[in-house]
């Protein structure tokens, strides 16, 4: 695939409201997904602009749009269909947004929204998650791993990140209550958990079903689950929008309940920049 800054046109002013984008973040996975080259009807919508996670300030309002302001400081996801936000200006839906609090900087707004809805959905919505209960947390120092710990562990969960030898330090300090090596331990020496959040798939989400007790549950971002647990429930999902969440993400940041980890740092934006499929020809745009 080739990469190309360029001048675009402006965002269609007849979607949602458009936001400047003041920090965007990227995903590199999405270039694998069909979205970001096809809109939701399955045309071909390339040269596309990437990245869903955007933090700005409203330009422009779209009609019917409530709850929002010209000027208004936002923070969000693009749609997964539609040009994204490594642009200077992006159309999205106004339910895909949160107002931002003054206090809180671009760019550590542009890392919250995925991993943040990712990490809450998997352990409260998907997981149901409960005070006392042990989660099992793949990837704990990952962006999305590393907010899964330090939520489960602010509602009294017993946690357990796994990761490599250099990630021990930082995952315990996050709050896990054990760290475990992939490399250097035995996965099936962790014993049963009630709750599996993998961020990994293959052969560790395979062998991590058999961790699964008795009305456990294990929870994919990765993959569809093959090996079934044998008295559990198993959900693949992708994460949603949802406005009220992303708000209470905000207050957490605020009181320092619940920091990003955006060691990659999500980019300021400028010009747009544009993919193209793989042996696709040159992008224009």
């Amino acid at each position: 695939m080739t990469l190309q800054m360029a001048q675009l046109s402006g965002p269609p002013h007849d979607y949602g409201l458009i936001v400047r984008v003041h920090a965007a973040g990227f995903t590199p996975g999405e270039l694998t997904w069909p979205g970001t080259w096809t809109d939701r009807a399955g045309r071909d919508r390339t040269p596309s602009v990437p990245g869903h996670e955007l933090s700005g300030v409203v330009t422009e309002l779209g009609y019917g749009t409530t709850g929002l302001t010209i000027g208004q400081r936002v923070f969000g996801l693009a749609d997964w269909s539609r040009d994204g936000s490594l642009a200077e200006y992006t159309a999205v839906e106004a339910r895909n947004l949160a107002s931002l609090p003054a206090d809180v900087d671009h760019v550590t707004a542009a890392a919250l929204p995925i991993s943040g809805l990712t990490a809450w959905q998997a352990l409260f919505d998907h997981g149901r998650l409960t005070t006392g209960q042990t989660v099992l947390v793949h990837g704990a120092a990952g962006g999305v791993g590393s907010l899964a710990v330090q939520l489960a562990r602010e509602v009294g969960a017993r946690v357990i990140g796994t990761g490599r030898a250099a990630d021990r330090e930082t995952v315990l300090e996050l709050g896990a209550d054990v760290f475990f090596d992939l490399q250097a331990e035995r996965l099936e020496d962790i014993g049963d958990v009630d709750l599996v959040f993998d961020v990994i798939g293959g052969d560790i989400l395979d062998r991590s079903t058999a961790l699964v007790r008795a009305g456990g549950t294990l929870v994919t971002i990765a993959a569809p689950v093959i090996v079934q647990p044998a008295d559990g429930r198993a959900v693949l999902f992708v994460v949603e929008p949802d406005r009220a969440r992303l708000a209470d993400l905000a207050g957490r940041v605020r009181e320092g309940r619940g920091n990003p980890n955006h060691g990659g740092r999500p980019r300021p934006a400028e010009d747009g920049v544009a993919f193209g499929r793989p042996n696709a020809g040159p992008s224009t745009g």
